[in-house]
């Protein structure tokens, strides 16, 4: 995708007008007064304290405010400041758009920025500072992000998805014929969504293109789909040769490669290649969760919502086995103590973006209120870092501490005792900060 296409002068207007409302703030100094900090290490709330922001940072933390003068002082009467929240698994284009915007003569790079954009605001505006972009043509809203040009999360991009032929990023449509064979790209190739590659040198250069954008880390599919047309949920996609590869090119860049795949075969063979980080994982037994705790493999995985409205009765049918064990393996990973991760994955249904906040709630079974928000910032961060020097933004993040980056959220109320808090983001979240920047102030 090519960034001057996507912003053109109408859509720089489209998003100048979208993005009025944000609160602008003009001092570079931000006192958070008589707040009490989550501790996410202790999973507890500290007594009254003062937080100093300077620039990007925390600058200090203390019970006195003396030596904060000339700042903007938020005075938060005993409300709650805690990390800015932490998406790991999001689609920012595919979430933004409907199955029919997808496959439409219409779609066009400028729409895709649009759309995409809109919904990067309101992210931000839900508490969410930042995220991990899962696959998908997000480089230009991310610099447009990054250039201050658009309001959004940090985004950790991985770029085209990378698949087999007939894999789970084979987003042909009947009428499509192979690349290799016919040689003409795909409509979702061309709009660098999706990257079809097979075998070895394929894979190398479908990971060293992402790289060449900027892909903070990799994505490939390595089993079967619910909302793929092509791969039923059970198959296991790429041999072991090809998804070494990509691990390799990854790993030379100074970064790793996660992995779409639901079965014990699919996550097996994924990290025996040297893969650091398993997405979803349903369909996992007890003896692969064991040995991906042994590994120390990442799973982030979800709590997908039942069958909407608008979804695909084929998609319907496939994603029965993965609903059924979600609830399964999230109590066997805790026990096991696996390194866990939580995203939501909302893909062609951009009404469940709204509820994006809700969903950390369907965690409260397995996991205290503490555990769910050191999951969904401390931990979540965590996973981000992953990306070593290949990571957009260099700094501490999911945490509220001195020297951490200054991406935080003033809470009305105590989410540890009520964590439905989290959920009411538009009443609840009153300031957000991201980069040391107030995007949202309720206290004025």
């Amino acid at each position: 995708m090519k960034i001057n296409t996507c912003f053109s002068a109408a859509l720089f207007l489209f998003l100048f007008l979208a993005t009025g409302k944000i609160y602008s703030q003009s001092n570079n100094r931000v006192l958070f007064e008589n707040v009490r900090v989550f501790d996410v290490k202790s999973g507890s709330l500290t007594g009254l304290r003062n937080v100093l922001v300077e620039g990007k940072e925390i600058k200090s933390i203390s019970a006195s405010s003396e030596g904060m003068e000339e700042a903007l002082i938020i005075d938060g009467g005993g409300k709650t400041l805690m990390p800015g929240l932490i998406d790991v698994h999001v689609h920012m284009a595919f979430g933004a758009l409907t199955m029919r915007e997808m496959m439409s003569p219409m779609m066009s790079e400028g729409l895709i920025a649009e759309k995409v954009s809109v919904n990067a605001e309101k992210m931000l505006l839900r508490g969410f500072t930042s995220v991990r972009d899962a696959g998908g043509p997000i480089f230009p809203v991310k610099k447009g992000i990054d250039d201050g040009k658009i309001t959004g999360p940090r985004i950790w991009p991985s770029g085209a998805t990378i698949s087999q032929t007939a894999g789970h990023g084979d987003f042909r449509t009947p009428d499509e014929k192979s690349r290799r064979f016919f040689g003409e790209p795909s409509r979702a190739e061309r709009f660098n969504a999706t990257f079809i590659a097979d075998g070895r040198a394929e894979v190398l250069t479908a990971v060293r293109e992402n790289l060449r954008f900027g892909a903070s880390q990799i994505k490939l599919m390595a089993g079967g789909g619910t909302s793929s047309a092509y791969d039923p949920v059970d198959v296991t996609q790429y041999t072991f040769d090809e998804m070494r590869a990509a691990v390799e090119a990854a790993e030379d860049w100074g970064t790793y490669v996660m992995v779409h795949a639901y079965t014990p075969r699919a996550i097996r063979r994924a990290i025996d290649a040297g893969v650091k980080c398993i997405e979803h994982g349903q369909l996992l037994d007890q003896k692969t969760l064991r040995y991906a705790a042994k590994k120390k493999v990442w799973l982030s995985t979800q709590m997908l919502v039942e069958n909407t409205p608008n979804m695909d009765p084929q998609r319907i049918e496939k994603r029965k086995p993965v609903l059924e064990g979600q609830s399964k393996v999230w109590p066997m990973a805790k026990k096991l103590k696996l390194k866990l991760a939580w995203g939501t994955d909302f893909l062609f249904e951009p009404e469940l973006n709204d509820r994006q906040n809700e969903f950390i709630l369907k965690l409260q079974p397995w996991f205290s209120n503490a555990e769910i928000l050191k999951m969904v910032t401390h931990d979540n961060a965590e996973l981000l870092q992953l990306s070593g020097l290949r990571s957009p933004y260099q700094g501490k993040l999911g945490v509220v501490e001195e020297g951490a980056l200054a991406d935080l959220i003033l809470v009305d109320g105590d989410p540890l005792t009520d964590l439905s808090l989290i959920a009411n983001p538009a009443e609840k979240f009153v300031v957000i900060m991201k980069d040391g920047k107030v995007y949202k102030n309720m206290m004025d």
